[in-house]
């Protein structure tokens, strides 16, 4: 028997209880995973977990009998702290925590492996979808070259909206905190926060670097019109919130947040509502692409529980992920040296623009008075320094090339 707790029990927290409630694992693990303790600083009077309820931390790390610990607390502290003495005892822990492992990752990771335990984390980048598994396993004998994904499930349901049945951003907002897919307060969805971390934990996974979101420029989708949305459907597009990373023959890590035009050549432009897709390119397999519900109170226990199950698959041989090495600030890519495509919207004239991008794309009758167009590719710094030469920039949304 494997005895394992649960810290926190909110939405995922109750699901994973749920899970491991109404399985039987022993098939898969050659032991049953029997839940000891729940942490919560709430009462559940009558909830069938009531019996397993605690309040005191020092129940869970002072049972030696308690192998596997699911931090679903959330936030850095006292998750942090919590899982640091967990770790120190040579407890394996696992989470679907993306702000505390994008934070504390090289850390955690380095404890993890100094006493013998596990610090698994497959919930915290697309909720139910394996990915991080497979980099670490299936993919091994690729160099990754390339991630790009729809890594948050809000912003892609407002798109989504916005795209496929004319609602602005404001109505299609309000359609999602309706429907439970926004919170009250959305920030860390819509201004790329929540996607920021889950490209910084992807990038630092492919290539053994700690990649700082911090580090990371990051741009919402607050300021996406209807008219943007008119402009990509002329262009054979859509528009979608990417969190991109990219290793150049140098070295360098690249790494961005942003809305992005993306071709309805892409399988990315046909991932629609609240599902989240990720495209990993390798030099042997080419593109993969990881696709599902990327949250939700179930498929994100799912892979919570699958994480406790290989902890106590592997509790005598832990089987750990490569400790992530913190590099110098010159390990990034600056973002003016990324070759890109643009599309723009300006109010200057055809003529003009064509003046300073002869190569351009253009696009117009959308809306009066102004003309949209795709640059040719170009290093982001020499993007900018000819696009000051025109008047009345409406726009700029990067295109999201076609590998």
């Amino acid at each position: 028997m494997a005895k394992v707790a649960i810290i926190g029990f909110g939405t995922v927290g109750s699901g994973v209880f749920e899970i491991l409630n109404n399985k039987d694992f022993t098939q898969k693990t050659g032991e049953r995973l029997d839940v000891g303790y729940i942490l919560d600083i709430r009462d559940f009077p009558g909830h069938e977990a009531e019996r397993y309820m605690t309040k005191d931390f020092n129940d869970i790390l002072n049972d030696p009998k308690v192998q596997v610990v699911a931090e679903m607390m959330g936030g850095l502290h006292p998750a942090y702290e919590f899982t640091k003495e967990l770790l120190e005892r040579g407890k394996s822990v696992v989470t679907s925590n993306k702000e505390l492992v994008a934070t504390y990752g090289p850390e955690l990771l380095q404890l993890a492996a100094e006493h013998q335990a596990n610090y698994l984390f497959e919930a915290s980048v697309g909720g139910g979808i394996p990915v991080l598994r497979p980099m670490m396993s299936c993919l091994l004998a690729n160099d990754i070259l390339r991630i790009a994904g729809i890594l948050n499930g809000t912003t892609n349901y407002i798109l989504s909206e916005m795209i496929h049945h004319g609602k602005d951003f404001e109505q299609a907002l309000k359609d999602a905190q309706e429907k439970g897919y926004a919170e009250r307060n959305p920030a860390a969805d819509v201004e790329g926060h929540d996607a920021c971390r889950k490209i910084a934990i992807l990038a630092s996974i492919a290539w053994g670097k700690f990649v700082d979101y911090n580090n990371i420029p990051t741009e919402g989708i607050c300021d996406i019109t209807l008219d943007d949305v008119q402009y990509a459907e002329k262009l054979d597009s859509v528009i979608k919130l990417i969190g991109y990373a990219s290793i150049n023959k140098a070295g360098k890590i690249y790494a961005r947040v942003s809305p992005m035009l993306v071709s309805r050549q892409s399988p990315l432009a046909g991932v629609d509502d609240v599902y989240n897709a990720i495209v990993i390119t390798g030099d042997a397999l080419g593109k993969s692409m990881f696709y599902g519900r990327g949250a939700g109170k179930l498929p994100t226990a799912s892979a919570v529980v699958a994480d406790m199950i290989d902890c106590v698959k592997h509790l005598k041989a832990p089987k750990r992920c490569t400790v992530w090495k913190r590099c110098g600030d010159d390990m990034m890519l600056p973002c003016e040296e990324k070759e890109t495509a643009m599309f723009v919207r300006t109010a200057s004239s055809k003529e003009a623009v064509l003046a300073v991008f002869p190569e351009a794309q253009i696009v117009d009758g959308v809306k009066a008075g102004e003309i949209g167009f795709v640059t040719p590719v170009l290093p982001e710094g020499a993007l900018d320094a000819r696009l000051e030469r025109l008047e009345g920039i409406a726009a700029r949304l990067r295109v999201l090339e076609i590998e």
